[in-house]
């Protein structure tokens, strides 16, 4: 497709610039092969909210602009380019958490690890006997969706005693929510809240997820979160909330990965194989949204591969780090959708899993253990045409 404004683009393709004396022509993306672009149905006002959001999404902090002393990264984009998976060399490690029972090592800098430093500060370490685990950053698409599923549903998917016997038994992450977020419509059980966002589904949502990015990536304060994490004392704010608060609408109204080629034979044949063999068991297909005010975002039906709970993931994948309720070994259910896609953001290769260990996708299913030991001894015992159809209706994703 061909077009004539030049478009200028920090990896979204919605920051348009038009050039009023001169004209080129650009390749844009279709739809389908990149994950940003906004949700359908925005309104003018909604759109131009969303761009205020990506710009905040793209700043890069300085020393000048409360980075630091300590931190992981310098921007959002920087873990997340394109809104996609990150990279090894952007992995985050929290530490502290060796059990459901809290943080013990957050007076020496838990949960999270800030390994650069600004000159005249020394980068964070983990501290002697601290647990720790390393979480690659996810990709960004379609989170509106997500926030939006109401807990009836999520609690509807749990089956903590496997009561159908197949050996899946998905539970919440009950977790202790912060005092600036409003819990509306939220079941309480024990003052504890479902949390919905993170490799261990820690965040409550993604007001809770952006404040503690803010914070614990970058050393910015802000009125939610004003504590320094390099001093541990409170500060000025250095993000004002509107600004915040455009990050947040940004990362709601950010469009689901859209499926490629779904008339495909194979990939016909490899969605229903991946049905027969159980993986829909937690990589839910098929889900439908609450009330939002967002209308874009209201009772949509959406495709996340995912039921937004924790799952018991073996041994192999039991780091001795946990957050909230989780146990170490318990993993949320990592939304699939934008799987193909994963290696536009990783540098041309899959980095897998929770902290990018896997290789491949064949590879990330090979360390399933646990609930998912059916699952995986299933796609095993299928012919190589089979696994190669699994493999590339997950591709298509």
């Amino acid at each position: 497709m061909k077009t004539i404004f030049k478009q200028i683009t920090t990896l979204s393709f919605l920051s348009i610039i038009l050039i009023s004396c001169e004209t080129s022509y650009v390749d844009i993306p279709a739809d389908d092969e990149v994950l940003d672009g906004t949700i359908d149905g925005l309104s003018n006002e909604e759109l131009a909210r969303f761009l205020k959001g990506d710009v905040a999404f793209t700043e890069v902090f300085t020393r000048q602009t409360g980075l630091g002393s300590t931190f992981v990264a310098t921007s959002c984009i920087s873990c997340h380019a394109g809104d996609g998976k990150g990279h090894p060399f952007t992995t985050l490690i929290r530490f502290g958490q060796a059990d459901e029972f809290g943080n013990t090592f957050l007076h020496l800098g838990g949960p999270q690890l800030q390994n650069r430093a600004l000159p005249g500060y020394t980068p964070e370490q983990i501290p002697f006997g601290a647990t720790f685990s390393k979480f690659t950053p996810p990709a960004n698409t379609g989170l509106g969706f997500l926030q939006y599923l109401t807990d009836a549903d999520i609690l509807a998917m749990a089956d903590p005693n496997d009561s159908d016997g197949d050996g899946i038994s998905g539970v919440p992450n009950w977790i202790t929510i912060p005092s600036y977020i409003n819990p509306e419509n939220a079941v309480n059980q024990n003052g504890k809240y479902i949390g919905r966002f993170g490799k261990k589904a820690a965040a409550f949502n993604l007001l809770h997820q952006t404040v503690n990015a803010y914070n614990q990536d970058m050393g910015i304060t802000s009125t939610f979160n004003p504590i320094d994490v390099y001093t541990n004392e409170e500060i000025d704010p250095e993000v004002a909330n509107v600004t915040v608060n455009d990050l947040v609408f940004y990362l709601k109204t950010l469009k689901a990965p859209i499926q490629r080629n779904q008339n495909d034979t194979e990939v016909i044949q490899g969605r229903n194989l991946f049905e027969q063999i159980n993986c829909t068991g937690c990589h839910k297909s098929n889900l439908t949204t609450g009330y939002s005010p967002i209308t874009g975002l209201s009772f949509k039906s959406f495709s996340p591969y995912t039921d937004m709970l924790l799952h018991d993931m073996g041994s192999g994948l039991d780091d001795g780090y946990t957050e909230g309720n989780a146990k170490t070994y318990e993993w949320r259910t990592p939304p699939l959708w934008g799987l193909g896609l994963s290696a536009n953001s990783q540098g041309g290769q899959y980095f897998l899993m929770h902290d990018g260990r896997a290789r491949s996708i064949e590879q990330a299913i090979s360390m399933h253990g646990g609930e998912a030991t059916g699952s995986r001894t299933a796609f095993n015992s299928l012919s190589q045409a089979d696994k190669n159809a699994v493999l590339k209706f997950l591709k298509s994703l």
